[in-house]
Formats: C-alpha cells, structure tokens, sequence
C-alpha cells in the first residue's frame, strides 16, 4: 500500500483543515487507518484512528475538533480539523494497518504517507 498525504496549509487560529490520504491498493476497506503527528522537537504521537467498519478513537487533544472518515471507493481517510490551535501545528502522517482493529502505536502500523504540514499561526 502506498499512501500519500494532503491538504496541510497556513491557518489562523480557531480555523479548519481538512487532510487527504489516497492510498493505492484494492484492498483498502480492510485496512485500520491512522492519523499521527509530529511537532518539531517531539515524539510522533496518535491523533485518530478509523477501523474497516468504521470505528473511531482520538487523542484526548483532538477530541470533539477533529473528525476521521474514510470513503472506502475512492481508497481515502480524511481527517477534519476545526477548531485549530497553535499546538495543534506539526507535520501530519496517514498510515495504515491490514488487519482490523483499533492501533494507537506507531509501530503497529505497517504503511505510511509523506507526512503533511499543517501549521497554525496565533
């Protein structure tokens, strides 16, 4: 699976972004897929998670401003993000996993996009 990651930009604070993750594959409905993030200086740390049926967890920073859906016939997971804030700012990553279930660990995850950037002015 080859994963590729859009969508980051420049926001004011209190604004919206939406990210893309197209990834490539016939078999993507049956893939777990993950959002991480990693600011500059600090660890990739969980952001949100999507299984194959479609269940959803976040981080305890996002929750309730960030949403993760997945559109399994256009093989993409977005992630929405209202709300940001200036700690929200670091360079996202998709990844994904074949087998279902819910993963919060980078090392369980087997595939991963460029990383996008999303940075959020105060």
């Amino acid at each position: 699976v080859q994963l590729q990651a859009s969508g980051g930009g420049l926001v004011q604070a209190g604004g919206s972004l939406r990210l893309s993750c197209a990834a490539s594959g016939r078999t993507f409905s049956a893939y777990t897929m993950g959002w991480f993030r990693q600011a500059p200086g600090k660890e990739r740390e969980f952001v949100a998670a999507i299984t194959s049926v479609g269940s959803t967890n976040y981080a305890d920073s996002v929750k309730g401003r960030f949403t993760v859906s997945r559109d399994n016939a256009k093989s993409t997971v977005y992630l929405q993000m209202n709300s940001l804030k200036p700690e929200d700012t670091a360079v996202y990553y998709c990844a994904a996993r074949y087998y279902s279930g819910m993963y919060y660990r980078t090392g369980e995850y087997d595939y991963w996009g460029q990383g996008t950037l999303v940075t959020v002015s105060s």
